[in-house]
């Protein structure tokens, strides 16, 4: 899977925005969802899970912290299988993921993990804002939403400046 030049039309530059798409999680279109090729746990938060109606009887113990690269350690909820698909029929992928449910305020619903884009065979742009995966019927691909990454990089940095 190769990027082009036109795979960045429509992107705002110059930029360093996240890579911010939207996926279907256990039949719902959920938006914010951070693809982070740095980290290693599929993580949801748990004002989405909430909102996603899930019953919180699926949750399974899990009592590892997860530990940022500051130091700080957040123990999950719990932990809990969804499927998920990610681009649009025909070209599509729908898998079961684990997911890490913490209850800590974050401007994403979800972050999707390193391993999970491997899972995927997923080729990731941060300059083009774009996923591209191969599925049984070819190569499809997932645009990353801009106007929504920088939004939630604001409620970053106001929710930083509030902390300090």
């Amino acid at each position: 899977m190769f990027f082009y030049k036109e795979d960045a039309r429509g992107v705002r530059e110059p930029h360093n925005d996240p890579l911010v798409i939207t996926l279907t999680i256990e039949g719902f279109n959920t938006k914010k969802i951070l693809v982070d090729n740095g980290s290693s746990t599929n993580i949801m938060y748990l004002l989405a899970f909430q909102q996603l109606k899930l019953d919180p009887g699926r949750l399974r113990p899990f009592d590892s912290p997860l530990v940022s690269f500051n130091e700080d350690r957040v123990y999950p909820k719990g932990i809990v299988t969804l499927e998920v698909t990610i681009g649009t029929y025909p070209k599509q992928l729908t898998r079961q993921l684990d997911f890490r449910v913490v209850d800590c305020p974050l401007s994403y619903n979800v972050i999707i993990r390193r391993p999970t884009l491997n899972r995927w065979k997923a080729a990731t742009s941060t300059y083009s804002l774009k996923v591209k995966f191969p599925t049984k019927d070819g190569v499809s691909e997932v645009k990353g939403d801009q106007v929504l990454a920088r939004g939630c990089y604001q409620a970053v940095l106001v929710a930083k400046e509030h902390h300090t």
